[in-house]
């Protein structure tokens, strides 16, 4: 190799973006890490049915208050999804399904109190009749509610007096906000009233939403719009997510040997070789640098999406390979043009055999994500990682490999 040639590989814009998006991915991967999912870091998962089909209103309702009811009760990693309009699936670490279902069908006991911690409650849940969806006006926001007739009267004996105080809420004895909103001065004239707000202004129209979302779900928390039943658990240990996960890394290792082997029975030419090789973790890390930013799960089904992303790149680098190759035999001043004309030809091919592919696992990722129960979340996670893996090769690594070839294969 020529300075000259390695210079002129090193500034070529394809090369340039995938050493940036490499070391984004080394950042990322070091910073934020990779979120494993609950088959490798181990837990429990539970499937939830809806008494009835619901809206995706009423489906974001149900979902948002188990979440908050979850994390109030100190369940940590835990995540909550909609699974078509009657199915609601619950994955989280560290707690067994009993425990899950214990938390979850708890009534969720409201209470609020004005002016202090240990004040008596002036509002309960089983006061509010009814909550009306949450209005932002700029960075102010209003939450309505109603309560019983019974309601508004101890609420407005007990808040007579007390307006700009700050009302505290809580959910089983645990305060829900650390920054809880103030009793509005109309509030506090001693006159019941059916009809109430919650009021309150951040800094941000985001952090308003926010504010405003988590005091909805907690008015709402202490009964869900629907009932919902257990119809299905499984738990994975955390010893048993542990082998899979080293399972897995030692198949990739065997699949990068294995690989290697072929290509040098193949070739028997080790400037073809080994960049075949960093090409292909190269792209493995860039995927898992996006799996790392966009805060995607990584599954046994993402790890075996990522393999056939892999290997469908070893396929595309050895049809660029042969392209070049087989074109390349003479030392004319036409080598560089037939070189070119070579690699623009394989790079065809291997984006109409990526079309392909991408347009098979695009119904598999839309059916997971839409209708997603455990069995059909697996196959999306795998659909997903491909599409990625897939991209990330045609747009980035595949093309800085036929450059390599483009300069350096003689």
């Amino acid at each position: 190799m020529r300075k000259r040639d390695l210079s002129q590989f090193f500034k070529d814009k394809r090369v340039i973006l995938l050493i940036i998006l490499i070391l984004a991915s080394v950042i990322s991967i070091s910073t934020i890490g990779i979120q494993e999912g609950l088959d490798l870091k181990g837990g429990s998962l539970l499937q939830l049915q809806l008494e009835k089909p619901v809206d995706q209103d009423t489906m974001n309702v149900v979902t948002t208050v188990l979440d908050k009811r979850l994390n109030i009760y100190g369940v940590k990693d835990v995540k909550v999804r909609a699974s078509g309009d009657q199915i609601v699936i619950v994955e989280m670490a560290g707690v067994t399904p009993e425990e899950i279902e214990r938390l979850i069908g708890s009534p969720g006991k409201f209470e609020a109190r004005i002016g202090n911690e240990s004040a008596e409650p002036a509002l309960t849940g089983s006061d509010i009749t009814n909550v009306d969806m949450y209005e932002i006006t700029g960075t102010s926001w209003t939450v309505p509610f109603k309560v019983s007739p019974s309601g508004a009267q101890h609420f407005a004996e007990a808040a007579e007096g007390k307006g700009g105080e700050k009302v505290y809420m809580y959910l089983d004895g645990k305060l829900i906000d650390e920054n809880p909103p103030t009793l509005s001065p109309e509030l506090a004239n001693g006159k019941g009233a059916t009809e109430l707000t919650v009021t309150g202004g951040a800094n941000t129209v985001e952090e308003a939403e926010a504010q405003a979302m988590a005091v909805y779900t907690v008015l709402k928390t202490g009964t869900l719009p629907v009932k919902l039943t257990v119809i299905g658990s499984n738990t994975i240990s955390a010893e048993l997510g542990e082998q899979f996960l080293n399972g897995a890394i030692i198949a990739g290792l065997l699949a990068i040997l294995v690989i290697s082997l072929i290509i040098f029975i193949r070739y028997r030419r080790p400037i073809l070789v080994i960049p075949i090789i960093i090409t292909s973790v190269s792209e493995v890390l860039i995927v898992m640098g996006i799996a790392s930013i966009i805060h995607w799960n990584i599954d046994l089904s993402a790890i075996a999406g990522l393999i056939a992303a892999v290997g469908t790149g070893v396929d595309d680098q050895i049809i660029i390979t042969d392209e070049v190759l087989g074109k390349n035999t003479d030392n004319t001043k036409r080598r560089k043009t037939r070189t070119r004309m070579s690699v623009k030809n394989a790079l065809f091919i291997i984006f109409a055999s990526a079309g392909t592919l991408i347009a098979a696992m695009l119904p598999l990722a839309y059916v997971g994500f839409a209708r997603g129960s455990s069995g059909i979340g697996t196959i999306s996670g795998f659909a997903f990682t491909t599409i990625i893996g897939v991209l990330v090769g045609i747009f980035i690594t595949r093309p800085a490999f036929a450059k390599f070839l483009e300069i350096f294969i003689k």
